[in-house]
This record gives structure tokens, sequence and C-alpha cells, in this order.
């Protein structure tokens, strides 16, 4: 395939590419700046939804993350008062 008639904005991501944006995306804090970075870059469309579709995983998994600590927490709170009774 040729993709020499599409404009840069529009190239696609080769599966090398995608495997490189998953180990730069997943080094701790330079990932998550160059996940922000590519999210509100609009050089190639493929790559800014590729970091957004990135970026709302490590937001799912915080929010998971959250709502467990919050859970058993709770849990832990709840038998510690029965516990003293």
């Amino acid at each position: 395939m040729n993709n020499t008639n599409i404009p840069n904005e529009y190239k696609p991501i080769s599966a090398w590419g995608y495997f490189g944006y998953n180990i730069l995306f997943s080094i701790p804090i330079i990932g998550f700046i160059f996940l922000i970075v590519f999210s509100f870059d609009s050089s190639n469309i493929n790559r800014r939804n590729y970091a957004r579709s990135f970026f709302i995983i490590y937001l799912l998994i915080a929010i998971v993350f959250l709502i467990s600590i919050l859970f058993f927490g709770g849990i832990g709170i709840f038998l510690q008062f029965f516990n003293s009774i």
C-alpha cells in the first residue's frame, strides 16, 4: 500500500509504532508527560487518538483503584466498629 498521497496528519501508525508508544507511555513520569502532549497534538490524528485511549485507560484504572480503596477501607472501619461493641 502506498501512503504517499495521504497527508501527514492522517498517516497510519505501524505496528512497531504502536509498540514503541506502548513502551514510551509505560515509563512512569516521562511517559505520562508524553501522553498528555500527544493527547493534545494535532500533527497525527492516529497518534492523538491512541494517546487519548491510553489516557482513558489510565483514568479507569485510577477510578477502580480509588473505589476499591474506599470500599475496603469502609469495610475495615465497619468491622472495627463492630469489634469494639
